[in-house]
Parts: structure tokens; sequence; C-alpha cells
């Protein structure tokens, strides 16, 4: 089993709660991180898998005090340009990669095999833990998360806009979605948390719906706002 203490690591990161409560863990762990990664659209404003503005994932990596590296591609050259990055990491020193996977058998089969190629140690600290209680651990520390994008036809996108809590949580299974979204189901933006050093204020644009997803329209509120 990999070890992160006192080992240099590049996180995954999305912006949401799982790349998050990873980055946590393996800082609480003793890891030293040395940058996030995260994958933009091809026009390189938002992130691939969130639709986040890359203003509001550069506000986040200020507010973690950890360099940001971000990489824009398609879809079909998503993994080449994700290895390529790897490559650099590797290059500079760092020793593994921090993913936020839970319990889907070829998101970590993906994860092993690109960082295989990079010689980086691809290490899963929320792996094959229970949903809930990974969302319980999330609350209790104190992250605050909030709905940006639902699966059109799975998840009601008046979900949009709303706090990930205990009563989102209830109505979810409650509704049969799964709780933590580990297959697309939603996403979430992370705006504050032990290991942010201020609060993130974020205000809303409006919604779109882009490739079977309700985006919400997420920036980084004006400190007048």
């Amino acid at each position: 089993m990999t070890s992160i203490k006192d080992r240099p690591f590049f996180c995954s990161w999305s912006g949401g709660k799982d790349s998050c409560l990873a980055l946590y863990r393996s800082i609480e762990e003793g890891g030293r991180p040395r940058c996030l990664l995260t994958m933009l659209r091809e026009d390189g404003e938002r992130s691939r898998s969130h639709g986040l503005l890359i203003t509001l994932i550069q506000r986040q990596a200020a507010a973690l005090d950890i360099p940001l590296i971000a990489r824009a591609t398609s879809w079909d050259d998503y993994e080449e340009t994700f290895i390529s990055a790897l490559y650099g990491f590797k290059r500079d020193g760092i020793e593994i990669g921090v993913f936020g996977d839970i319990d889907i058998d070829s998101h970590r089969e993906w994860a092993e095999r690109v960082c295989f190629l990079a010689d980086i140690e691809p290490y899963h600290p929320l792996w094959k833990e229970g949903r809930r209680d990974l969302l319980g651990e999330l609350f209790e520390v104190g992250f605050k998360a909030t709905i940006v994008a639902v699966k059109e036809g799975v998840v009601d996108r008046l979900f949009l806009g709303r706090t990930l809590d205990v009563e989102v949580v209830a109505e979810f299974e409650g509704l049969g979605i799964d709780v933590s979204g580990e297959e697309g189901e939603y996403h979430t933006v992370v705006t504050e948390g032990p290991i942010f050093s201020s609060p993130i204020q974020i205000e809303t644009r409006g919604q779109v719906l882009r490739d079977g997803y309700w985006f919400l329209d997420v920036s980084v509120c004006p400190s007048d706002c």
C-alpha cells in the first residue's frame, strides 16, 4: 500500500467534493502537495468535468496555497494531455498522484495506467469507503460544497445552487439518487473548509444545458456583492 507521508504529490483536481476530501486526507497523512492538476475545455475557460470557470479554480488554488496546473484539451486528446502533464511532474520530483475516486474500478484502472506510464504512484485515499460515511466526514470537518451540475433526466435541476448537506443527502436517498454522485449524477464546487485560508464567495448567472448536464454558471463573487 502506498504511503504518502513526507512525499511530494499532485492532486487531480475537479474543484468538487471528492477531489477536495482526497486532498485533505493526503495532507492530514503527511503528504506534501506540490500542485493541483485541472483539465479544461478546449477554449481554456472552463473545467472539462464540472464546467467551472478557470478564475474560480484559480481562486480555490490561491485559498489552498497550492499552485494550479491547468491543461486545455478535447475529450479525444484528454489522456495524451494528462500523461504529458504527468511527465512534467515526474521531472520536477513529484512522486505520487492523488485521485478522489471511490469505488468505480474503471476510473481507478485509468488512473493507475496513466500514472504507470509516467512512473508516478497513484493514491486513492477514499477508495472503497462508504459513500454516506465520506459525506459525513466532509460535513463534519467543515467543507462547504455547492451543487453546480446535474445529469439531465436523473437529478432535477432544482438542486442546482443548493449546498450539499444532510438535508440534500436525505432527499437524494428518498429519490434513489446515489448520494455521492460517483457515476456523474451531480457535481459540486467546494468553497470553504479546513484547508482553505478563507471562504470563497460565489455568485450564479443562470443555467445552461450542455452534453446531457444542466450546469450552473458560477463565478467568483466581487468583493462588494
